[in-house]
């Protein structure tokens, strides 16, 4: 299966459906990180998408995250309200990333235009979020290239001859 997707439907198809029900593992990657909400079932309010993510933590799911810049405020002060993401949620902050995907147990993928944000995810109403596209897929012969661009960046295989190390703590903090 390989669709294309716009606005809404990332969120929808994405976030709200496939997201959520990650039994193994979940990857995201993306260039911006800010506070998204999201719907949770059985619930009557929106909640930081760290909430989906801890649950899942809490279900034994691993979740990788790789993003370019440090999140806004917003962002950190929900990332405290969850114990369990401190010790759960493997990160790692790379100025050059720029893709943007989320795999979820090795058999779904999207990868497309928009980050990890309310109006990237078209999360927000339609007259303030993003324009975005994208695919997803259930395609293991798509989705390897997906994980296999995203490991690559997490094994830090382009580390040694990048030029924007000055800028990336994580690069700091494994070679001094």
């Amino acid at each position: 299966m390989l669709e294309f997707i716009t606005d809404r439907q990332i969120y929808d198809q994405v976030i709200v459906e496939r997201l959520p029900a990650a039994k193994e593992f979940v990857w995201l990657a993306t260039a911006d990180l800010k506070d998204l909400y999201v719907d949770k079932p059985k619930r009557r309010n929106m909640v930081p998408l760290l909430e989906v993510l801890s649950d899942l933590i809490d279900n034994h799911v691993a979740i990788r995250l790789l993003h370019a810049k440090e999140p806004g405020p917003a962002f950190r002060r929900d990332f405290d309200r969850y114990p369990s993401l401190l010790t759960g949620l493997e990160r790692i902050l790379c100025p050059r990333v720029h893709f943007k995907s989320v795999i979820v147990d090795g058999r779904f993928a999207y990868s497309g235009s928009a980050n990890l944000t309310g109006a990237g995810m078209g999360a927000k109403n339609a007259n303030r979020r993003n324009f975005e596209a994208g695919f997803i897929t259930t395609d293991l012969e798509l989705i390897e290239p997906i994980m296999e661009q995203f490991d690559s960046v997490w094994r830090g295989e382009h580390c040694p001859g990048c030029r924007r190390k000055e800028f990336c703590a994580d690069y700091k903090d494994m070679n001094g």
